[in-house]
């Protein structure tokens, strides 16, 4: 389903027109609410960079929302995959003194916005541990918001065309909120909504996960399959 199918469709089921502005409003919050209900593996990122001599931050993606992985890269070309931690380990088992508490990092932790002078970034920083003791490459996978489907040059999003039914009822459900409409339909639209994303669930936390390596993540488990054995 591209844009303009999704407006035509939104407008039919709720026989009202709207706004070009209010209508991407429905649809935006609909993104949103769906992108924050499943981690699809399908919409994550990856990037590189690098680490340098004495070094300890690293600055996040300007579309950076969460961390799925990072990686160390060492000069023989061997990924290290960092811990998550928070800030109080960091600093309490690598203080700021000196080499003594350089290497190979192993840790990470969001240290939040970078600030320069009267200045406070809007954007995210990582604090590592221990401070790296030479420049090496790192590889994040992270999870981010993917361009809306109103903005899109060609009318089209990896959501609209895979996930069509969740995008569809969700949007309805931010339209007839807005358009104050009859409880009933709400319930019938937020019901058809919840089912959709049951599915949406099933492949985004489930089937596309059913054969990770690292079982930390949250998954979905299986529907048990009926063998016919009593």
């Amino acid at each position: 389903m591209n844009y303009t199918e999704l407006v035509n469709a939104v407008t039919n089921y709720t026989e009202n027109t709207v706004t070009t502005a209010v209508m991407d409003t429905f649809i935006t919050q609909a993104e949103q609410r769906i992108y924050n209900t499943v981690q699809f593996p399908s919409l994550r990122k990856n990037v590189t960079g690098t680490v340098t001599l004495g070094n300890k931050y690293l600055s996040c993606p300007e579309d950076f929302l969460a961390t799925y992985s990072i990686a160390v890269i060492d000069a023989d070309g061997n990924y290290d995959y960092l811990l998550n931690k928070d800030v109080n380990f960091i600093r309490q088992a690598y203080p700021n003194t000196g080499t003594a508490y350089y290497g190979l990092p192993k840790y990470y932790a969001l240290f939040g916005p970078s600030v320069s002078g009267a200045t406070i970034s809007n954007e995210l920083t990582f604090i590592l541990g221990p401070t790296p003791d030479a420049l090496y490459s790192v590889e994040l996978h992270y999870y981010y918001y993917p361009d809306s489907i109103t903005v899109t040059s060609d009318g089209h999003t990896w959501l609209g065309d895979n996930l069509d039914s969740v995008l569809l009822y969700g949007s309805l459900v931010e339209a007839y909120t807005y358009m104050k409409g009859e409880q009933d339909m709400v319930n019938l639209y937020n019901g058809k909504y919840q089912e959709a994303v049951g599915m949406a669930i099933r492949m985004g936390d489930g089937l596309e996960r059913s054969d990770a390596y690292r079982s930390g993540q949250f998954r979905v488990a299986p529907l048990p399959q009926n063998t016919g054995v009593k």
